[in-house]
C-alpha cells in the first residue's frame, strides 16, 4: 500500500473516533439534563409529572388537588375547598419518593440504558395526603345538612273528616355516606363533582294536640248538643287527652255519669280480688255472663255469692275508692227496686256548673274507668302496677289476663268497635240504660285497644237531658274512635 493512502485511512479513522467521541459527549450532556429532571413517563399520585422538575411537578400538584370539590344535593351546588377541611398533600415526601427513583441506578448504567433505548418505566408515586374527618362532618353538618335539610311537613286534620292528611316526606344528608364519596373525590385529580346522597325522612304520626283538634271537630260538626267528655291515654308514651265539650263549649273535665253496664269492670275485679285460683265453675260462667252479654242478675249473683250478701256494692266501692277511683262506685244492686245502701257524694257529683243528673246507684267518670283499665293492663302486661301495690298476693297477673279475654269477648260492633277496622283487637265493655221517663239520657263505652301503631285506652261518655238518640250518638263515637285509631295508624287511612 502506498504511504499516501494510508495517511488518508488514518486520518479517516481519527475523525470517525472523534465524530464519536462528540457525540457520546452530546449524549452524555442530553441525558444529564434529563437526570436532572424526573423520569420520562412518572406519575405521581395520579399527574404526569415526567421531565419537570421538582418546582414544577409541586406546582402542577398543587393545582390539581388545589381545586374545590363540587357538590350536587338537591338542586343546591356547594363548593367545598380541600383547605376547608384540612385536606393536604404531603410534596416532600411524594417527591423524594420519585427523585428516588431518578437516584437508585448509577449513573453510567442509566445511562448505557438510555442510551440504547431501555430505559424501563418509573413506578407510579401513589398520593399521599392527610384530611381532618371530624372538620369535614362539621362542614357537612352545619353548611350543608343545616342549610338544605328537609323537615317532614307533620300530617294535619282534614276538616269534616275522622281522617288526617298524610304529610310531605323530608330528606336528610347521608353524612357518613357524604364523607366517603367527598373524601375519594378530594384525592382525585379530575373526578371533582361529588352527588351527595340522603334519606327520605316519612311524615311523624301526627301531634297528639292535632287529634284534639280533630276529635272536637268532629263532635262539632256532628251537631251533638249534649255533653261529651272523652278520655284517651297512650299506653307508649302516657300522653292524654282530656275534655268535656258541648257546643262549641268547654267544660271542665271530670263530670258525674251514671256508669250504667261499665261498672261490671269494678266488680269483676272486686271478684278476682276476693276468689282464689283457680276461679270456681260456677264463678265463672256469672262472669261470662255478666262481661260477655252484661246481664245484671249475673252481676248480682256474683255480689252476694263472693261477697257479703248485703252490701256487696258497697264492698265493690270501697274497693275503688282504695285504688284512688274518688268519683267511682256502686251504692246498691242491679235488679229493680233494690235499696239505696248509701247515699255516696264525689267531687264529680258535688259540682254545680254541669250536672247529668247521674244515678244514685252507680257513678263514675272517663278518668276514673281509664286508670282503672289502665291498672288492669299494667297488670295483665307485668304484674305490676296499682293492683299488686294496693292488693298485694290478691290479684295474679294471670287473673289480670283472664278479665281482659272476658272483656275481649264483649263484641257488639257499635260504638268504640264500630270506628276500628275489622279484626282490631279490643278490650271494652260499654254502658247505657233506659231511665224513668222510658228514654235514653247516657252511653258510655271504655276500652283498651291495641293496633299496630301502639296501645291506647279510649274512655267516651255522652249525655243529653233532653233524649239520646242512640244512632247518632253510636255514629258519632265510631266516629272519634275511628279518628284516634287513625291518628295511632295513620297509614291506614
Amino acid at each position: 500500500m502506498r504511504r499516501g493512502a494510508f495517511s488518508i485511512l488514518r486520518w479517516g479513522s481519527l475523525a470517525l473516533i472523534i465524530i464519536a467521541a462528540l457525540l457520546l459527549v452530546q449524549q452524555v450532556i442530553s441525558y444529564s439534563r434529563i437526570r436532572a429532571m424526573l423520569p420520562p413517563g412518572m406519575i405521581i399520585a395520579g399527574i404526569p409529572a415526567g421531565g419537570l422538575s421538582q418546582q414544577q411537578a409541586a406546582d402542577r400538584l398543587i393545582q390539581a388537588y388545589g381545586v374545590p370539590v363540587e357538590l350536587h344535593y338537591g338542586n343546591a351546588v356547594i363548593q367545598i375547598k380541600p383547605s376547608v377541611v384540612g385536606f393536604e398533600i404531603d410534596l416532600q415526601a411524594m417527591l423524594a419518593a420519585a427523585d428516588l427513583q431518578r437516584r437508585n441506578q448509577p449513573f453510567w448504567n442509566a445511562f448505557w440504558d438510555y442510551l440504547w433505548n431501555r430505559l424501563a418505566a418509573p413506578s407510579e408515586v401513589p398520593l399521599r395526603s392527610r384530611i381532618s374527618e371530624d372538620r369535614l362532618r362539621s362542614f357537612l353538618t352545619q353548611e350543608v345538612a343545616l342549610r338544605y335539610d328537609q323537615l317532614p311537613s307533620l300530617p294535619l286534620p282534614v276538616a269534616g273528616t275522622v281522617n288526617f292528611d298524610k304529610g310531605e316526606p323530608g330528606k336528610e344528608l347521608d353524612i357518613d355516606r357524604a364523607v366517603q364519596l367527598i373524601e375519594d373525590a378530594l384525592r382525585s385529580p379530575n373526578s371533582r363533582v361529588v352527588n351527595l346522597s340522603f334519606n327520605i325522612i316519612n311524615p311523624p304520626r301526627p301531634t297528639i294536640q292535632n287529634l284534639e283538634i280533630l276529635l272536637r271537630q268532629i263532635i262539632s260538626v256532628s251537631e251533638f248538643d249534649g255533653i261529651t267528655e272523652l278520655y284517651l291515654l297512650d299506653l307508649q308514651t302516657s300522653q292524654e287527652i282530656h275534655f268535656a265539650y258541648q257546643q262549641g263549649r268547654d267544660l271542665k273535665p271530670d263530670i258525674a255519669f251514671t256508669a250504667a253496664s261499665t261498672m261490671k269492670i269494678p266488680i269483676m275485679v272486686s271478684v278476682f280480688r276476693r276468689e282464689s285460683e283457680p276461679t270456681p265453675p260456677d264463678v265463672t260462667s256469672l262472669l261470662e255472663l255478666m262481661i260477655e252479654r252484661s246481664e245484671n242478675d249475673a252481676a248480682d249473683q256474683l255480689m252476694k255469692l263472693v261477697m257479703d250478701p248485703n252490701l256487696g256494692p258497697l264492698q265493690v266501692a270501697a274497693d275503688l275508692k282504695s285504688l284512688g277511683l274518688i268519683n267511682t262506685f256502686l251504692a246498691g244492686y242491679f235488679y229493680p227496686g233494690a235499696p239505696l245502701l248509701e247515699r255516696i257524694k264525689t267531687p264529680a257529683n258535688l259540682r254545680t256548673d254541669t250536672n247529668t243528673q247521674p244515678d244514685d246507684y252507680n257513678q263514675t267518670t272517663p278518668l276514673d274507668m281509664a286508670m282503672l283499665l289502665d291498672d288492669l293492663y299494667q297488670c295483665a302486661d307485668s304484674g305490676g302496677g296499682t293492683f299488686a301495690a294496693v292488693f298485694p298476693g290478691q290479684i295474679s297477673q294471670n287473673e289480670c289476663r283472664t278479665m281482659l279475654t272476658y272483656l275481649s269477648r264483649n263484641r257488639i260492633g257499635v260504638l268504640i268497635q264500630a270506628g276500628l277496622p275489622e279484626g282490631t283487637q279490643i278490650a271494652n265493655k260499654h254502658g247505657w240504660i233506659t231511665e224513668n221517663d222510658g228514654l235514653l239520657h247516657t252511653i258510655g263505652d271504655v276500652a283498651i285497644v291495641y293496633s299496630p301503631g301502639g296501645n291506647y285506652i279510649l274512655t267516651i261518655f255522652l249525655n243529653n237531658r233532653q233524649q239520646l238518640v242512640f244512632d247518632p250518638a253510636n255514629q258519632l263515637v265510631a266516629n272519634l274512635s275511628r279518628a284516634v285509631y287513625n291518628y295511632f295508624n295513620p297509614s291506614t287511612q
